[in-house]
């Protein structure tokens, strides 16, 4: 009960300050229960003067919030799919930038990690270069002269952050007890994936693990590369990996100035992209321009590990063949890949959907980067989703989100880059690789590996079945039983949520009405 008191209260300041940062002006009513679009209209009396545009109103709510919403704001830009296009669109400007907090506090986090003087560690500690909600970057020099970057957990951040998605799932566990969509939409998950991501980002020995990953993926490439981390001063507070001296991706001037070709560049963006998702089924999820540098030998350099997307075999499989039918046409061909892989019911038509397909693809060939609007694409996308059943695919949604803000990178370097023509011959190449006759060579070994693996467990697994069957048949005969206590526990479990659903709002309300009339 006090928990839930605890989130009821969380909850409210929530919604006092999206509702004063006149961030529900964002929200369509006339979706909403009666009960909600009283609210609204509450919390729309609070709204501070000069509360800005659309564009701003979200992100200065969140960044009110704190660092869990700064955070929460940019993972719900990569999920149109939830928050809608235009929404996305907003986030995806909010800016990870917090204060930096002391240089006492960085030291003492260093110095706790070794055990030592910060002086034994380091030649030279900088004073912070870049804050953020997590973290902040020092330069430094080590011992033997070489330069590095050194990232240091924000103090008390995991303490913060668990506290506030707690409050998440609380919310996210009221929207789909009372809405199908957000049963759909898998709120929950949401928060989940969240969690599990900022979870990984707040141990640093993962992100350095991540980034030893990345490197080792793409140690053939010559035109990308990663900084690798120093594993014996790397521990869970700190990251330790190679100083990147190069330009930014986002100093368009400064690449020209440095001779760099620019469409070249664009090219390579794409396509180093499409290798890591298709090619090696890990990527990195936060290509914005600040993350990439380019080297004085011109190859693109990525930092920033914290947030990586993974893709199966099968999605990799469904990706290329999306991709390729997109590229040939083959909209029957996109269907169907849709449905071998489980991803649209079976109640639906293929033709159906390659109908609803075409929709999509056809607008957006023979034509250039800066005459194709990627976001209309993405709302076409997400629009059939919900017409045909489609539960959200997380990896895949943030794998779509991933590459429309690579291609929007790509095309600050080249604005009349073909995407989709510049794509091609990465996909082409892993399908050849993976689908032609050595692909179903190599399948059909994997194959008969997992079956000879099933063949030798297969006394255990019938022994299972055995006593399955034999629980299933006493059932049968005697019932399924719950005693008194286990009845009465579920009765008043399902009072309890339904009182504590009703008095989170009316709590809501209270206390916008308070912050109105007090």
């Amino acid at each position: 009960m006090i928990t839930s008191l605890f989130h009821m209260f969380r909850a409210a300041r929530v919604g006092f300050v999206l509702a004063r940062e006149g961030a529900l002006a964002l929200v369509e009513p006339s979706v909403l229960p009666p009960v909600m679009r009283g609210l609204i209209r509450l919390g729309r009396l609070i709204e501070r003067r000069g509360a800005g545009t659309s564009a701003t109103r979200l992100a200065a709510a969140l960044t009110r919030l704190g660092p869990s919403y700064v955070k929460f704001g940019q993972f719900l830009a990569t999920r149109p799919d939830v928050v809608g296009m235009k929404i996305a669109s907003d986030l995806s400007a909010l800016q990870d930038r917090m204060p930096p907090f002391p240089m006492s506090q960085a030291r003492a986090a260093i110095e706790a990690a070794h055990n030592a003087p910060l002086e034994t560690i380091f030649a030279e500690f900088g004073e912070p270069v870049a804050a953020a909600s997590i973290a902040q970057v020092h330069r430094a020099r080590l011992k033997d002269g070489s330069q590095v970057a050194v990232k240091v957990l924000r103090p008390g951040i995991r303490d913060r952050f668990h506290r506030d998605l707690a409050a998440m799932r609380f919310g996210a566990e009221i929207a789909e007890r009372r809405s199908a969509e957000a049963r759909r939409l898998r709120f929950s998950g949401v928060v989940e994936t969240l969690a599990r991501s900022v979870t990984m980002e707040m141990d640093l020995r993962l992100e350095a693990a991540a980034l030893s990953e990345f490197a080792e993926n793409t140690k053939g490439d010559t035109d990308f590369r990663v900084p690798e981390p120093d594993w014996q001063l790397t521990a869970r507070e700190m990251l330790v990996d190679e100083w990147i001296d190069g330009v930014r991706l986002s100093d368009i001037e400064g690449l020209r100035a440095a001779g760099h070709d620019l469409p070249e560049l664009g090219r390579n963006v794409i396509q180093s992209f499409l290798k890591h998702a298709i090619r090696d089924g890990f990527f990195h999820a936060d290509m914005h321009p600040g993350n990439l540098f380019v080297d004085a030998q011109g190859r693109l350099v990525a930092v920033d590990g914290g947030i990586m997307g993974r893709l199966g075999l099968k999605e990799r499989r469904f990706l290329a063949e999306i991709l390729l039918g997109f590229i040939t046409r083959d909209y029957r061909r996109v269907a169907e890949v849709h449905f071998e892989a489980g991803y649209v019911p079976g109640h639906h038509a293929v033709e159906d959907f390659a109908q609803a397909i075409r929709a999509v693809g056809e607008p957006i060939h023979d034509r250039s980067a800066d005459q194709i609007s990627m976001a209309k694409v993405l709302t076409l996308l997400f629009e059939i989703t919900g017409m045909f059943d489609m539960a959200t695919r997380t990896e895949l949604v943030m794998l779509q989100k991933t590459m429309v803000v690579v291609e929007g990178v790509a095309r600050t370097l080249d604005p009349h880059l073909d995407m989709w023509t510049t794509a091609e011959p990465v996909v082409r190449d892993w399908i050849t690789q993976n689908l032609g006759p050595l692909g179903r060579i190599q399948e059909a070994g994997r194959g008969a590996h997992s079956l000879l693996f099933s063949l030798a467990r297969l006394p255990e697994t019938i022994g299972r079945a055995e006593r399955v069957l034999g629980q299933l048949e006493d059932a049968s005969r005697n019932g399924f039983a719950l005693d008194e206590r286990s009845i009465q526990a579920v009765g008043r479990a399902e009072a309890q949520r339904n009182r504590w659903g009703n008095w989170a709002l009316w709590v809501i309300a209270a206390l916008i009405a308070y912050a109105v009339l007090g």
